[in-house]
């Protein structure tokens, strides 16, 4: 049963849907991943009790389903980088293009009612499709085949490499994360104005949708692929 002293981190891995109930509470579980139920409320109005509830009936309903899903923490590291990149990397360059094309589209015809909070929503959102974008080939050409190697040869030069680069890897989730956490605080939650059009809509729509997905992406490499990796050295 999780409890005060649980790792966000830990509950999302043992429970995935977790990570729904995290997100409807506002606390992050991918960057803050390594923090405790209690480090994750300190300065909010979040009942600790009413958290947990909903946690542990969740997890012991999943339990009862008893569901197929797949447990990233025994599967070999080339599936599990197989689904980061086939699942999570597909999705975002195939969204980015989308959104960069909405946010702009918004901005230009209700910037003049809503500059402040389209500007910096625009804004922010450009920051974050280059950041990541960067970070994903990263990954993808450097990383990520080095992680492979390993699990192919066994070297340890290899695993210290990639070790080497992780801290950089998850300041950069940070700082993903971060943006995320600006285009939801300034659009107050996504929230839409009256005069809002079905494009303006179907924007905060797709960037609700990126976030989720974001969370799901980071949480399997912070809290399951980057702590398998530090516990081999």
């Amino acid at each position: 049963m999780f409890n005060t002293n649980s790792k966000l981190g830990d509950i999302v891995t043992t429970y995935p849907d977790a990570g729904t109930i995290l997100k409807g509470y506002k606390v992050d579980y991918c960057c803050g991943g390594d923090r405790t139920v209690y480090e994750a409320i300190q300065g909010t109005t979040i009942n600790v009790e009413q958290l947990l509830t909903e946690l542990n009936a969740g997890y012991e309903q999943a339990q009862m389903n008893a569901t197929a899903a797949i447990d990233w923490k025994e599967q070999p590291f080339d599936k599990l980088i197989s689904h980061v990149v086939n699942t999570h990397h597909a999705y975002l360059q195939k969204t980015l293009p989308i959104l960069g094309e909405l946010t702009t589209k918004i901005l230009r015809v209700h910037g003049p009612n809503h500059s402040d909070t389209l500007s910096p929503l625009h804004k922010s959102f450009h920051i974050f499709k280059m950041d990541i974008e960067q970070h994903m080939i990263k990954e993808e050409t450097n990383i990520f085949p080095l992680i492979i190697k390993y699990q192919e040869t066994g070297d340890v030069d290899v695993l210290s490499q990639v070790l080497s680069n992780i801290k950089v890897l998850e300041d950069e989730h940070t700082e993903s994360g971060n943006l995320l956490k600006q285009m939801r605080s300034v659009t107050n939650d996504y929230s839409l104005p009256e005069d809002a059009c079905g494009t303006y809509s179907y924007t905060f729509q797709k960037l609700a949708e990126l976030e989720e997905d974001m969370f799901r992406h980071v949480h399997l490499e912070n809290n399951v692929l980057f702590p398998r990796l530090e516990r081999l050295a």
